[in-house]
């Protein structure tokens, strides 16, 4: 089921202990243009899914992420949201995958759906020949007692 959240206000995501990222809605618009990211149609024509995946989410959250709390520079210093930071935050594999699974996940599993063959209209068996033989009717006869 297809649950329509109509809200289309930004919204807190926790990612982890202390770390909160502030996001815009992904959106269809959001998710084409981060297809016509320039980074996303540098990919070369052999790379791997996983290089795909992290180039993906990287476009997707330089658009959505507006604000963050919990990240810092190496003094531990508050820093503001950067392209470039967003980049680098995206390259810590934890924050990684929380950020696939709990942002992008919902959206990328109802693309993937479909993808999926749309069932025939006449049956999974239209084009099948019938192997065993009709069965043979039998009278019945209710027996009275």
């Amino acid at each position: 089921m297809i649950r329509l959240d109509l809200s289309s206000g930004p919204k807190w995501l926790d990612l982890g202990p202390g770390l909160r990222l502030h996001l815009l809605p992904v959106t269809t618009a959001i998710m084409v243009a981060a297809r016509n990211d320039p980074v996303v149609e540098a990919l070369p024509e052999g790379a791997s899914k996983e290089e795909q995946a992290l180039v993906m989410a990287k476009a997707v959250a330089r658009r959505v992420v507006t604000g963050w709390e919990g990240v810092g520079d190496a003094d531990g210093n508050p820093v503001p949201v950067t392209p470039e930071g967003i980049d680098a935050l995206l390259d810590i594999w934890p924050v990684f995958e929380a950020f696939q699974t709990r942002c992008l996940a919902p959206h990328l599993m109802l693309d993937a759906e479909k993808n999926a063959s749309a069932p025939s209209q006449t049956g999974t068996s239209a084009g099948a020949k019938a192997t065993a033989r009709p069965a043979k009717a039998r009278a019945r006869t209710a027996r009275r007692g």
